[in-house]
């Protein structure tokens, strides 16, 4: 050691000072490699993953909700093209009119839906009064000049162009979320609504209940339960039922089209049709069970009550049932207001379920208490 201290000139040159210089004398490619930084991904990236990001949310919707809704939908665009088809090939006009506008209505029926099931939690509570206001107008517009009278129930309001809204069908929505609002409001955790809050919700129900029954609506009915008779187990197939080619059912495109299903595709497509309207009343119902606060619970049983009521009125009364009433099949009926109110409705459905799945606004309602 004293030899290597000498040699170096420096007596008090230490081993860890020639371990240091012996280290940087190693040549660049014999030192240990070095781990390079991640590189950004490209900028041209970012756009999709952002796009990507505002989608996320639409993986926690209801799957099971949506294909019953579009099977019910589809189903309905084809027997509406074969409860039209003969009448239009009769009369020398496009056999493909009521099909063409029908997928029309389907088309923005969706697109009505995914705007509204892409509403937040803040915008779905604010809007009822303001969807109910517009119901109410619609309702007294058909009173007025411009409202249209069909078979003697004063229910449309005519538009430029030969279009027709029916504003009772947007006033079921808007009643659902009225009255949800106000006793949702009004209910607490440990109290119930007081008697003047019932009072004023079935209020709200008293303008938007304008009833009657449809002319020769004993003769419909007759027709409809030998139609739906003469199917069989498998139906005749579809364009081939010879009550519907006759047309002897009137309005077999929109009140009576299950006479139309049940004529075509027998007792299974008839079973089908509502099986796939029970799987949407029972999502309703499981989304207003699975809601963390009363408004979305009334919402949501509010929907699902709706179209139950809905669907059993109307297939009851073409088998005899119940009277004949102008109530259309959810889903399945031709036309554009109850298409798109019905769209909206499980629209309202989607973003109650994103809601409650949505972890921070389920923290923040856990740290605001009970609604």
């Amino acid at each position: 050691m004293s030899q290597l201290r000498q040699a170096h000139g420096r007596p008090d040159f230490a081993p860890a000072e020639l371990r240091s210089r012996s280290l940087r004398a190693v040549p660049a490619r014999a030192q240990p490699l070095r781990a390079q930084p991640l590189r950004a991904r490209p900028l041209r990236a970012r756009p999709l993953a952002r796009a990507l990001a505002r989608l996320a949310p639409l993986r926690r919707c209801d799957w099971v909700l949506l294909t019953a809704v579009l099977a019910l939908s589809i189903t309905g665009v084809l027997l509406v093209w074969s409860a039209s088809r003969a009448a239009l090939l009769q009369a020398g006009a496009d056999p493909l009119t009521y099909l063409k506008k029908e997928l029309l209505n389907l088309a923005i029926g969706l697109i009505l839906m995914l705007a509204v099931s892409l509403l937040d939690d803040e915008k779905l509570r604010e809007c009822p009064p303001w969807v109910y206001a517009a119901t109410l107008l619609g309702l007294t517009a058909v009173l007025s000049p411009v409202g249209t009278s069909v078979n003697g129930a004063s229910a449309w309001i005519s538009l430029p162009g030969g279009f027709e809204v029916e504003p009772s069908e947007y006033a079921k929505l808007g009643l659902v979320l009225m009255t949800a609002k106000i006793l949702g409001d009004a209910r607490t955790a440990d109290s119930r609504p007081p008697i003047r809050t019932v009072a004023a919700a079935l209020a709200c129900a008293a303008p938007v209940v304008p009833g009657a029954a449809s002319a020769g609506a004993g003769y419909s009915a007759a027709q409809a339960k030998i139609a739906i008779g003469s199917g069989g187990l498998l139906g005749q197939g579809l364009l081939h039922g010879q009550f519907v080619a006759g047309n002897f059912v009137p309005e077999q495109h929109t009140d009576f089209i299950f006479t139309v299903a049940g004529e075509e595709l027998g007792f299974a497509g008839a079973v089908m049709i509502i099986v796939l309207l029970g799987v949407v009343v029972v999502r309703a119902l499981l989304i207003a069970a699975r809601a963390d606060d009363q408004f979305a619970t009334l919402v949501a049983g509010g929907i699902a009550i709706w179209f139950a009521f809905q669907s059993f009125i109307n297939i009851g009364m073409t088998i005899g049932l119940v009277p004949v009433t102008g109530l259309p099949l959810p889903f399945v009926s031709y036309g554009g207001s109850a298409m798109f109110a019905d769209m909206m409705a499980v629209g309202v459905l989607q973003a109650l379920r994103l809601a409650g799945t949505d972890p921070r606004l389920a923290l923040d309602r856990a740290l605001a208490g009970p609604r």
